[in-house]
Protein backbone atom coordinates (compact mmCIF):
# COMPACT_ATOMS: atom_id res chain seq x y z
CA UNK A 1 0.00 0.00 0.00
CA UNK A 2 2.85 2.40 -0.63
CA UNK A 3 6.63 2.43 -0.29
CA UNK A 4 8.25 1.62 -3.61
CA UNK A 5 4.73 1.58 -5.07
CA UNK A 6 4.74 5.37 -5.22
CA UNK A 7 7.78 5.22 -7.53
CA UNK A 8 5.75 2.92 -9.78
CA UNK A 9 2.85 5.40 -9.63
CA UNK A 10 5.19 8.17 -10.82
CA UNK A 11 6.43 5.98 -13.69
CA UNK A 12 2.84 5.11 -14.69
CA UNK A 13 1.83 8.78 -14.57
CA UNK A 14 4.75 9.71 -16.83
CA UNK A 15 3.75 6.90 -19.23
CA UNK A 16 0.10 8.01 -19.43
CA UNK A 17 1.00 11.71 -19.67
CA UNK A 18 3.62 11.35 -22.40
CA UNK A 19 1.67 8.86 -24.55
CA UNK A 20 -1.76 10.49 -24.46
CA UNK A 21 -0.24 13.98 -24.32
CA UNK A 22 1.34 13.34 -27.72
CA UNK A 23 -1.80 11.70 -29.14
CA UNK A 24 -4.12 14.43 -27.84
CA UNK A 25 -1.80 17.06 -29.36
CA UNK A 26 -2.21 15.55 -32.81
CA UNK A 27 -4.04 18.70 -33.92
CA UNK A 28 -0.78 20.67 -33.66
CA UNK A 29 1.24 17.90 -35.34
CA UNK A 30 -1.47 17.60 -38.03
CA UNK A 31 -0.94 21.23 -39.08
CA UNK A 32 2.85 20.82 -38.97
CA UNK A 33 2.63 17.70 -41.15
CA UNK A 34 0.62 19.57 -43.77
CA UNK A 35 3.08 22.49 -43.71
CA UNK A 36 6.00 20.08 -43.97
CA UNK A 37 4.45 18.46 -47.05
CA UNK A 38 3.95 21.85 -48.65
CA UNK A 39 0.41 23.09 -49.01
CA UNK A 40 1.50 24.81 -52.21
CA UNK A 41 1.06 21.48 -53.99
CA UNK A 42 -2.72 22.01 -53.70
CA UNK A 43 -3.39 18.30 -53.31
CA UNK A 44 -7.20 17.99 -53.10
CA UNK A 45 -6.88 14.90 -50.87
CA UNK A 46 -4.22 16.37 -48.53
CA UNK A 47 -6.52 16.44 -45.49
CA UNK A 48 -7.56 12.82 -46.04
CA UNK A 49 -3.99 11.54 -46.52
CA UNK A 50 -2.49 13.45 -43.57
CA UNK A 51 -5.25 12.35 -41.18
CA UNK A 52 -4.13 8.72 -41.51
CA UNK A 53 -0.83 9.43 -39.69
CA UNK A 54 -2.33 10.27 -36.29
CA UNK A 55 -5.34 8.03 -36.80
CA UNK A 56 -3.20 4.93 -37.38
CA UNK A 57 -1.16 5.65 -34.24
CA UNK A 58 -4.24 5.95 -32.02
CA UNK A 59 -5.87 2.93 -33.61
CA UNK A 60 -2.80 0.75 -33.00
CA UNK A 61 -3.00 1.41 -29.25
CA UNK A 62 -6.39 -0.29 -29.20
CA UNK A 63 -5.76 -2.85 -31.95
CA UNK A 64 -2.73 -4.33 -30.15
CA UNK A 65 -4.43 -4.54 -26.73
CA UNK A 66 -5.40 -8.25 -26.89
CA UNK A 67 -1.84 -9.15 -27.93
CA UNK A 68 -0.30 -6.94 -25.22
CA UNK A 69 -2.35 -8.81 -22.60
CA UNK A 70 -0.69 -12.07 -23.68
CA UNK A 71 2.81 -10.56 -23.57
CA UNK A 72 2.13 -9.08 -20.13
CA UNK A 73 1.09 -12.49 -18.79
CA UNK A 74 4.01 -14.34 -20.37
CA UNK A 75 7.03 -12.05 -19.99
CA UNK A 76 5.83 -9.63 -17.30
CA UNK A 77 4.95 -5.96 -17.03
CA UNK A 78 8.52 -4.68 -16.83
CA UNK A 79 9.84 -6.32 -20.02
CA UNK A 80 6.66 -5.61 -22.00
CA UNK A 81 6.59 -1.92 -21.01
CA UNK A 82 10.31 -1.36 -21.64
CA UNK A 83 10.04 -3.07 -25.04
CA UNK A 84 7.02 -0.95 -25.95
CA UNK A 85 8.70 2.32 -24.90
CA UNK A 86 11.77 1.37 -26.98
CA UNK A 87 9.62 0.72 -30.07
CA UNK A 88 7.75 4.01 -29.56
CA UNK A 89 11.11 5.84 -29.20
CA UNK A 90 12.39 4.31 -32.46
CA UNK A 91 9.13 5.23 -34.22
CA UNK A 92 9.26 8.89 -33.19
CA UNK A 93 12.98 9.25 -33.84
CA UNK A 94 12.79 7.66 -37.29
CA UNK A 95 9.83 9.94 -38.17
CA UNK A 96 12.21 12.88 -37.94
CA UNK A 97 14.46 11.56 -40.73
CA UNK A 98 11.84 11.50 -43.49
CA UNK A 99 9.39 13.84 -45.17
CA UNK A 100 7.49 11.08 -46.92
CA UNK A 101 3.90 10.74 -45.73
CA UNK A 102 3.86 7.04 -46.63
CA UNK A 103 6.96 6.34 -44.52
CA UNK A 104 5.44 8.20 -41.58
CA UNK A 105 2.39 5.94 -41.85
CA UNK A 106 4.78 3.20 -40.73
CA UNK A 107 7.16 5.06 -38.39
CA UNK A 108 4.62 7.20 -36.54
CA UNK A 109 1.36 5.37 -37.28
CA UNK A 110 2.46 1.73 -36.86
CA UNK A 111 5.72 1.74 -34.88
CA UNK A 112 4.92 4.56 -32.46
CA UNK A 113 1.29 3.45 -32.03
CA UNK A 114 2.20 -0.19 -31.41
CA UNK A 115 4.95 0.80 -28.96
CA UNK A 116 2.53 3.01 -27.05
CA UNK A 117 0.13 0.08 -26.67
CA UNK A 118 2.86 -2.17 -25.24
CA UNK A 119 4.05 0.59 -22.88
CA UNK A 120 0.60 1.77 -21.74
CA UNK A 121 -1.26 -1.39 -20.74
CA UNK A 122 1.37 -2.73 -18.25
CA UNK A 123 1.29 0.67 -16.49
CA UNK A 124 -2.30 -0.08 -15.46
CA UNK A 125 -1.70 -3.74 -14.55
CA UNK A 126 1.35 -3.11 -12.36
CA UNK A 127 -0.58 -0.84 -9.97
CA UNK A 128 -2.53 -3.90 -8.79
CA UNK A 129 0.76 -5.45 -7.61
CA UNK A 130 1.46 -2.62 -5.16
CA UNK A 131 -2.00 -1.39 -4.12
CA UNK A 132 -5.25 -2.97 -3.06
CA UNK A 133 -6.97 -0.77 -0.49
CA UNK A 134 -5.50 2.38 -2.08
CA UNK A 135 -5.79 1.23 -5.69
CA UNK A 136 -8.43 3.88 -6.47
CA UNK A 137 -6.17 6.58 -5.02
CA UNK A 138 -3.21 5.30 -7.04
CA UNK A 139 -5.23 5.36 -10.26
CA UNK A 140 -6.45 8.86 -9.42
CA UNK A 141 -2.87 10.08 -8.88
CA UNK A 142 -1.80 8.51 -12.18
CA UNK A 143 -4.68 10.21 -14.01
CA UNK A 144 -4.07 13.55 -12.31
CA UNK A 145 -0.28 13.36 -12.56
CA UNK A 146 -0.38 12.57 -16.25
CA UNK A 147 -2.21 15.87 -16.82
CA UNK A 148 0.92 17.71 -15.67
CA UNK A 149 2.50 16.50 -18.92
CA UNK A 150 -0.43 16.21 -21.31
CA UNK A 151 -2.04 19.59 -20.52
CA UNK A 152 0.93 21.93 -21.27
CA UNK A 153 2.26 19.76 -24.13
CA UNK A 154 0.11 21.37 -26.91
CA UNK A 155 1.38 24.84 -25.91
CA UNK A 156 4.94 23.48 -25.80
CA UNK A 157 4.60 21.88 -29.25
CA UNK A 158 3.10 25.05 -30.71
CA UNK A 159 6.03 27.10 -29.43
CA UNK A 160 8.80 24.59 -30.19
CA UNK A 161 7.37 23.59 -33.59
CA UNK A 162 7.65 27.13 -34.95
CA UNK A 163 11.20 27.49 -33.64
CA UNK A 164 12.82 24.18 -34.69
CA UNK A 165 10.46 22.59 -37.24
CA UNK A 166 8.68 19.25 -37.40
CA UNK A 167 11.73 16.98 -37.70
CA UNK A 168 13.38 18.29 -34.53
CA UNK A 169 9.99 18.31 -32.78
CA UNK A 170 9.76 14.55 -33.34
CA UNK A 171 13.24 14.19 -31.84
CA UNK A 172 12.22 16.19 -28.76
CA UNK A 173 9.11 14.04 -28.31
CA UNK A 174 11.19 10.88 -28.64
CA UNK A 175 13.06 11.97 -25.50
CA UNK A 176 9.83 11.47 -23.51
CA UNK A 177 9.73 7.82 -24.60
CA UNK A 178 13.46 7.40 -23.97
CA UNK A 179 12.87 8.41 -20.34
CA UNK A 180 9.93 5.98 -20.21
CA UNK A 181 12.25 3.06 -21.12
CA UNK A 182 14.16 3.58 -17.87
CA UNK A 183 11.03 4.32 -15.82
CA UNK A 184 9.52 1.02 -17.04
CA UNK A 185 12.33 -0.82 -15.25
CA UNK A 186 10.65 0.13 -11.95
CA UNK A 187 7.72 -2.20 -12.79
CA UNK A 188 9.08 -4.94 -10.50
CA UNK A 189 6.32 -7.58 -10.13
CA UNK A 190 5.24 -8.69 -6.64
CA UNK A 191 2.31 -10.99 -7.33
CA UNK A 192 2.92 -14.42 -8.92
CA UNK A 193 2.18 -14.77 -12.66
CA UNK A 194 -1.44 -15.56 -13.53
CA UNK A 195 -0.60 -18.31 -16.00
CA UNK A 196 -0.35 -21.99 -15.05
CA UNK A 197 2.87 -23.41 -13.68
CA UNK A 198 5.38 -24.58 -16.26
CA UNK A 199 5.59 -28.12 -14.96
CA UNK A 200 1.82 -28.67 -15.13
CA UNK A 201 1.72 -27.21 -18.63
CA UNK A 202 4.58 -29.43 -19.80
CA UNK A 203 2.94 -32.56 -18.36
CA UNK A 204 -0.36 -31.76 -20.07
CA UNK A 205 1.16 -30.85 -23.43
CA UNK A 206 3.67 -33.70 -23.49
CA UNK A 207 1.04 -36.30 -24.27
CA UNK A 208 -0.61 -34.31 -27.08
CA UNK A 209 0.14 -33.89 -30.76
CA UNK A 210 1.59 -30.66 -32.10
CA UNK A 211 -1.77 -29.65 -33.58
CA UNK A 212 -3.54 -30.25 -30.26
CA UNK A 213 -0.85 -28.27 -28.43
CA UNK A 214 -1.24 -25.30 -30.79
CA UNK A 215 -5.04 -25.37 -30.51
CA UNK A 216 -4.82 -25.62 -26.71
CA UNK A 217 -2.48 -22.64 -26.46
CA UNK A 218 -4.63 -20.61 -28.87
CA UNK A 219 -7.77 -21.26 -26.83
CA UNK A 220 -5.88 -20.46 -23.64
CA UNK A 221 -4.78 -16.99 -24.71
CA UNK A 222 -7.58 -16.07 -27.14
CA UNK A 223 -10.59 -17.07 -25.08
CA UNK A 224 -13.76 -15.76 -26.73
CA UNK A 225 -16.03 -16.84 -23.88
CA UNK A 226 -16.97 -13.23 -23.07
CA UNK A 227 -18.79 -12.92 -26.41
CA UNK A 228 -21.30 -15.55 -25.26
CA UNK A 229 -22.85 -12.90 -23.02
CA UNK A 230 -25.50 -10.95 -24.88
CA UNK A 231 -25.06 -7.84 -22.70
CA UNK A 232 -21.32 -7.75 -23.43
CA UNK A 233 -21.92 -8.04 -27.19
CA UNK A 234 -24.38 -5.13 -27.15
CA UNK A 235 -22.06 -3.04 -24.95
CA UNK A 236 -19.01 -3.71 -27.15
CA UNK A 237 -20.98 -2.88 -30.33
CA UNK A 238 -22.27 0.35 -28.78
CA UNK A 239 -18.80 1.50 -27.71
CA UNK A 240 -17.26 0.61 -31.09
CA UNK A 241 -19.99 2.58 -32.87
CA UNK A 242 -19.64 5.60 -30.58
CA UNK A 243 -15.87 6.05 -31.08
CA UNK A 244 -16.09 6.39 -34.88
CA UNK A 245 -15.81 10.18 -34.55
CA UNK A 246 -13.80 10.19 -31.30
CA UNK A 247 -10.55 11.65 -32.70
CA UNK A 248 -12.15 14.19 -35.06
CA UNK A 249 -12.18 17.12 -32.56
CA UNK A 250 -8.59 16.44 -31.47
CA UNK A 251 -7.44 16.36 -35.08
CA UNK A 252 -9.40 19.22 -36.63
CA UNK A 253 -10.19 21.83 -33.97
CA UNK A 254 -6.90 23.71 -34.25
CA UNK A 255 -7.10 23.97 -38.05
CA UNK A 256 -10.81 24.80 -37.84
CA UNK A 257 -10.42 27.86 -35.57
CA UNK A 258 -7.48 29.03 -37.64
CA UNK A 259 -9.59 29.04 -40.81
CA UNK A 260 -12.90 30.16 -39.28
CA UNK A 261 -11.76 32.77 -36.75
CA UNK A 262 -8.20 33.50 -38.01
CA UNK A 263 -6.99 32.54 -34.53
CA UNK A 264 -3.37 31.37 -34.71
CA UNK A 265 -1.89 32.53 -31.38
CA UNK A 266 -4.31 30.98 -28.88
CA UNK A 267 -5.49 27.89 -30.76
CA UNK A 268 -3.38 25.63 -28.49
CA UNK A 269 -5.75 26.56 -25.63
CA UNK A 270 -8.37 24.23 -27.13
CA UNK A 271 -6.22 21.12 -26.70
CA UNK A 272 -5.15 22.24 -23.22
CA UNK A 273 -8.82 22.56 -22.22
CA UNK A 274 -9.57 19.12 -23.62
CA UNK A 275 -6.68 17.54 -21.70
CA UNK A 276 -7.29 19.37 -18.42
CA UNK A 277 -11.01 18.62 -18.27
CA UNK A 278 -10.43 15.02 -19.32
CA UNK A 279 -8.11 14.62 -16.32
CA UNK A 280 -10.67 16.22 -14.03
CA UNK A 281 -13.39 13.98 -15.46
CA UNK A 282 -11.31 10.87 -14.77
CA UNK A 283 -10.74 11.90 -11.16
CA UNK A 284 -14.40 12.73 -10.52
CA UNK A 285 -16.07 9.91 -12.46
CA UNK A 286 -14.23 7.18 -10.54
CA UNK A 287 -15.74 8.39 -7.28
CA UNK A 288 -19.19 8.90 -8.81
CA UNK A 289 -19.09 5.42 -10.35
CA UNK A 290 -18.38 3.86 -6.94
CA UNK A 291 -21.63 5.38 -5.66
CA UNK A 292 -23.77 3.92 -8.48
CA UNK A 293 -24.72 0.26 -7.98
CA UNK A 294 -24.45 -2.48 -10.59
CA UNK A 295 -24.94 -1.90 -14.29
CA UNK A 296 -26.58 1.47 -13.70
CA UNK A 297 -23.02 2.80 -14.09
CA UNK A 298 -23.54 2.41 -17.82
CA UNK A 299 -25.90 5.39 -17.83
CA UNK A 300 -22.84 7.58 -17.13
CA UNK A 301 -21.41 6.40 -20.44
CA UNK A 302 -24.78 6.93 -22.15
CA UNK A 303 -24.94 10.52 -20.91
CA UNK A 304 -21.29 11.13 -21.86
CA UNK A 305 -21.73 9.87 -25.43
CA UNK A 306 -25.02 11.66 -26.02
CA UNK A 307 -23.58 14.96 -24.76
CA UNK A 308 -20.34 14.42 -26.70
CA UNK A 309 -22.29 13.93 -29.94
CA UNK A 310 -24.41 17.05 -29.39
CA UNK A 311 -21.34 19.14 -28.54
CA UNK A 312 -19.51 18.02 -31.69
CA UNK A 313 -22.45 19.13 -33.84
CA UNK A 314 -22.58 22.47 -31.97
CA UNK A 315 -18.99 23.41 -32.94
CA UNK A 316 -19.95 24.75 -36.43
CA UNK A 317 -22.67 26.86 -34.77
CA UNK A 318 -20.18 28.80 -32.60
CA UNK A 319 -19.94 32.46 -33.55
CA UNK A 320 -16.70 33.13 -31.68
CA UNK A 321 -13.49 31.48 -30.47
CA UNK A 322 -14.69 31.68 -26.84
CA UNK A 323 -17.69 29.49 -27.68
CA UNK A 324 -15.39 26.76 -29.01
CA UNK A 325 -13.38 26.92 -25.77
CA UNK A 326 -16.55 26.32 -23.71
CA UNK A 327 -17.45 23.33 -25.89
CA UNK A 328 -13.92 21.93 -25.50
CA UNK A 329 -14.25 22.07 -21.71
CA UNK A 330 -17.34 19.88 -21.80
CA UNK A 331 -15.88 17.61 -24.49
CA UNK A 332 -12.90 16.89 -22.23
CA UNK A 333 -15.20 16.18 -19.30
CA UNK A 334 -17.22 13.67 -21.37
CA UNK A 335 -13.98 12.00 -22.49
CA UNK A 336 -12.86 11.56 -18.87
CA UNK A 337 -16.18 10.05 -17.78
CA UNK A 338 -16.30 7.62 -20.71
CA UNK A 339 -12.72 6.39 -20.23
CA UNK A 340 -12.68 5.83 -16.46
CA UNK A 341 -16.01 4.04 -16.14
CA UNK A 342 -15.12 1.44 -18.82
CA UNK A 343 -13.27 -1.02 -16.52
CA UNK A 344 -15.93 -1.03 -13.72
CA UNK A 345 -18.65 -1.78 -16.31
CA UNK A 346 -16.58 -4.67 -17.70
CA UNK A 347 -16.33 -6.10 -14.17
CA UNK A 348 -20.11 -5.86 -13.80
CA UNK A 349 -20.79 -7.51 -17.17
CA UNK A 350 -18.39 -10.49 -17.14
CA UNK A 351 -16.99 -10.68 -13.60
CA UNK A 352 -13.43 -10.13 -12.34
CA UNK A 353 -11.97 -13.34 -13.83
CA UNK A 354 -12.80 -12.36 -17.42
CA UNK A 355 -12.63 -8.57 -17.10
CA UNK A 356 -9.10 -8.33 -18.51
CA UNK A 357 -10.10 -10.23 -21.67
CA UNK A 358 -13.31 -8.21 -21.97
CA UNK A 359 -11.39 -4.92 -21.90
CA UNK A 360 -8.73 -6.23 -24.30
CA UNK A 361 -11.26 -7.40 -26.88
CA UNK A 362 -13.29 -4.20 -26.50
CA UNK A 363 -10.22 -2.06 -27.20
CA UNK A 364 -9.44 -4.27 -30.19
CA UNK A 365 -12.96 -3.70 -31.56
CA UNK A 366 -12.57 0.06 -31.03
CA UNK A 367 -9.42 0.14 -33.17
CA UNK A 368 -11.11 -0.05 -36.60
CA UNK A 369 -13.75 2.71 -36.19
CA UNK A 370 -11.35 4.93 -34.24
CA UNK A 371 -8.76 4.63 -37.01
CA UNK A 372 -11.29 5.24 -39.80
CA UNK A 373 -13.01 8.27 -38.23
CA UNK A 374 -10.47 11.02 -38.93
CA UNK A 375 -9.71 10.02 -42.55
CA UNK A 376 -13.47 10.06 -43.24
CA UNK A 377 -13.65 13.54 -41.68
CA UNK A 378 -10.65 14.58 -43.80
CA UNK A 379 -12.38 13.32 -46.93
CA UNK A 380 -15.54 15.28 -46.05
CA UNK A 381 -13.44 18.41 -45.56
CA UNK A 382 -11.74 17.91 -48.92
CA UNK A 383 -15.10 17.34 -50.62
CA UNK A 384 -17.11 20.20 -49.06
CA UNK A 385 -14.22 22.64 -48.53
CA UNK A 386 -15.01 23.24 -44.83
CA UNK A 387 -15.01 21.41 -41.49
CA UNK A 388 -18.75 21.68 -40.79
CA UNK A 389 -19.62 18.32 -42.34
CA UNK A 390 -16.73 16.66 -40.46
CA UNK A 391 -18.04 17.84 -37.06
CA UNK A 392 -21.63 16.90 -37.93
CA UNK A 393 -20.35 13.46 -38.94
CA UNK A 394 -18.40 13.16 -35.66
CA UNK A 395 -21.52 13.89 -33.63
CA UNK A 396 -23.75 11.17 -35.07
CA UNK A 397 -21.91 7.95 -33.98
CA UNK A 398 -21.72 8.88 -30.24
CA UNK A 399 -25.48 9.52 -30.16
CA UNK A 400 -26.20 6.18 -31.88
CA UNK A 401 -23.74 4.41 -29.58
CA UNK A 402 -25.34 6.01 -26.52
CA UNK A 403 -28.78 4.79 -27.58
CA UNK A 404 -27.41 1.25 -28.04
CA UNK A 405 -25.75 1.31 -24.60
CA UNK A 406 -28.99 2.41 -22.92
CA UNK A 407 -30.47 -0.99 -23.88
CA UNK A 408 -27.83 -2.99 -21.94
CA UNK A 409 -29.32 -2.60 -18.40
CA UNK A 410 -32.80 -3.47 -19.75
CA UNK A 411 -31.52 -6.63 -21.44
CA UNK A 412 -29.62 -7.54 -18.26
CA UNK A 413 -32.77 -7.21 -16.14
CA UNK A 414 -34.73 -9.31 -18.64
CA UNK A 415 -32.08 -12.04 -18.50
CA UNK A 416 -32.17 -12.05 -14.68
CA UNK A 417 -35.96 -12.46 -14.73
CA UNK A 418 -35.65 -15.45 -17.07
CA UNK A 419 -33.08 -17.06 -14.76
CA UNK A 420 -35.35 -16.61 -11.76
Amino acid sequence: EGGFGWVVVFAAAWCNGSIFGIHNSIGILYMMLQSDLGEGEKDPALEFKTAWVGSLAMGMIFFCSPIVSIFTDRIGCRTTAALGAAIAFIGLLSSSFTKSLEVRYFTYGILFGCGCSFAFQPSLVILGHYFKRRLGLANGIVAGGSCLISVPLPFFLKMVGKAIGLAHTFQVLSALMLIQIFLSLTYRPILPPSCDSQHDGQDKLGSRSMRQQCWSQTRKYFNLRVFRRKTYRIWAFGIATAVLGYLVPYMNLVKYVEKRFQETKKDWILLVCLGAMSGLGRLVSGRIGDCIPGLKKIYLQVASFMLLGILCMMIPQCQGFEGVIVICLFLGLCDGFFTTIMAPIAFELVGPMQASQAIGYLMGLMAVPMTAGTPIAGYLNDYFGNYDAAFYFAGVPPIIGGLVLSVVPLVHQKMLKKQR
